[in-house]
């Protein structure tokens, strides 16, 4: 029978808050920004929705079966260290196409993904055991998925409604479902999700085997240093104010109110760029992502 990780959320009341679990944006809602189209993911995948993709690696490997599938994967060829921009390509293609794609493409992305994770399962000399099809793991890596792309978009846009959140949630599901997550298991509406977020942060444990990998990720280690160290202390600060605080204090990063505005007034700043980009180059990287989904798909090539 396959482990459960979490107890019911509706009979369960989380010890964890938002205070603890979500990053702090006080951005009120933009002129500028608010009479773009509606809050659906659909319209917040633009190319700034990836500025804290490496938090939000960060943010799965909280659970330890996620950490360790990772870091012993057998997959040599997806492997984040040895790969990085490979795994990146990827990640973000899953995004697109779970987004953005036609149900040929989910079902022919999700064969592909469920191809490498056959060979993700722990063994005898495994901390703790994991089975990368377990669909609580994929569930739990599709809501921080989720709740990346949502930072994002609030740092962009500004705080939703309640309405406009519950709409923008709705709007994501295929992020789970497009995986083995079913309908069933994705949390019935956006206050759902919250009880749910805040149960499963309680899981996140980071040992030291963990919090070395992840302090490199943070770090960006794999990446060759001579395209790194000129974005480095960029792409670390976007990373650690992508990050909620209960990650920070496990993994041991400073973060202080001054640097949280300075994270917020950078997003400003980015808001009023956007205003002035056309939709061909704040959503290219997407739109390139599933060209070449497609053109793997037409000439029968390796999709992952």
């Amino acid at each position: 029978m396959a482990a459960s990780y979490l107890p019911s959320i509706e009979d369960t009341e989380p010890e964890l808050t938002t205070r603890h679990t979500r990053i702090q944006i006080t951005t009120r809602k933009r002129r500028v920004t608010s009479l773009r189209k509606p809050a659906r993911i659909q319209e917040a995948i633009d190319f700034w929705s990836f500025a804290g993709g490496a938090a939000n690696v960060v943010m799965q490997l909280g659970w330890p079966e996620v950490a360790y599938g990772v870091m012993e994967s057998k997959v040599e060829s997806g492997a984040l260290t040895k790969h990085p921009w490979k795994r990146a390509r990827t990640t973000g293609q899953y995004l697109a196409v779970a987004i953005l794609g036609t149900d040929e493409e989910k079902a022919a992305f999700r064969e592909a993904v469920n191809s490498a994770h056959r060979h993700v399962k722990s063994d005898a000399n495994s901390p703790v055991k994991y089975n990368a099809f377990n669909r609580e793991l994929q569930m739990w890596v599709a809501a921080c998925l989720f709740v990346g792309i949502e930072d994002m978009h609030l740092l962009l846009h500004g705080i939703m409604t309640d309405e406009e959140a519950e709409e923008f949630y709705q709007s994501a599901k295929t992020l789970g479902t497009t995986l083995q997550v079913p309908d069933e298991m994705w949390p019935a509406t956006r206050k759902d999700f919250d009880r749910y977020w805040n149960l499963g942060c309680q899981r996140i444990v980071i040992d030291d085997t963990t919090c070395d990998f992840l302090n490199d990720l943070v770090d960006l280690k794999m990446i060759n240093p001579l395209i790194r160290l000129p974005f480095v202390n960029l792409l670390r600060f976007l990373t650690i104010g992508s990050l909620p605080p209960i990650y920070r204090d496990q993994l041991g990063l400073e973060w202080t109110e001054d640097d949280r505005r300075r994270f917020q007034h950078l997003f400003t700043f980015v808001s009023v760029v956007n205003k002035f980009l056309p939709k061909s180059i704040r959503f290219g990287g997407s739109r390139m992502l599933m060209r070449d989904l497609r053109r793997r798909m037409k000439h029968d090539k390796a999709i992952i």
